[in-house]
């Protein structure tokens, strides 16, 4: 666990990110989705994610955050208005971290930063997606008092995955 909150700093993504926002992605997918997403669509989705592309989103993304350790950006988040209709007004949309930084405290910084970002736009409720198998995901949610509220599939290819919504009221 870091204790150190001093050296711990959330802030919104700018262009600079875009290489180490990047390599957080590469790497957080490659951790978490290896043998569950197809390796053929995984390292598709990873390309496709390019340096380019980050600094793209890093400018025009006013919703995206990076927690910074040390002065190192070493994860993001993403979040806004639910994309389902229904009881949740917002959602997380992405929350990762490189994985030297995992497990250690990190991501409840980012977590509690997009609900602080949710609150102050006033949207009720919060929903997370994370596929099924993805077991670390599900057990961040859980400590942090998500509970499923529902379930989707998600096709990669031929493979179909399950994917499970988190909720908070």
């Amino acid at each position: 666990m870091i204790s150190d909150r001093a050296c711990i700093k959330i802030r919104r993504a700018v262009l600079e990110d875009g290489s180490a926002l990047a390599a957080i992605f590469g790497g957080s997918w490659r951790e978490a989705y290896q043998g569950i997403i197809p390796a053929p669509h995984l390292e598709s989705m990873i390309l496709r994610r390019d340096q380019a592309w980050w600094i793209n989103a890093a400018t025009t993304d006013n919703q995206m955050i990076v927690v910074e350790v040390a002065g190192v950006v070493v994860g993001y988040a993403t979040a806004g208005t639910a994309r389902s209709k229904g009881r949740f007004g917002g959602e997380i949309y992405e929350i990762y971290l490189a994985p030297t930084y995992q497990g250690v405290g990190i991501g409840e910084y980012l977590f509690e930063a997009c609900r602080d970002q949710l609150d102050r736009r006033r949207l009720s409720g919060l929903i997370v997606w994370a596929l099924a198998d993805n077991d670390r995901a599900a057990q961040f949610y859980w400590r942090r008092g998500g509970r499923p509220i529902g379930e989707v599939k998600e096709s990669f290819g031929r493979t179909q995955l399950r994917k499970i919504g988190y909720g908070w009221t």
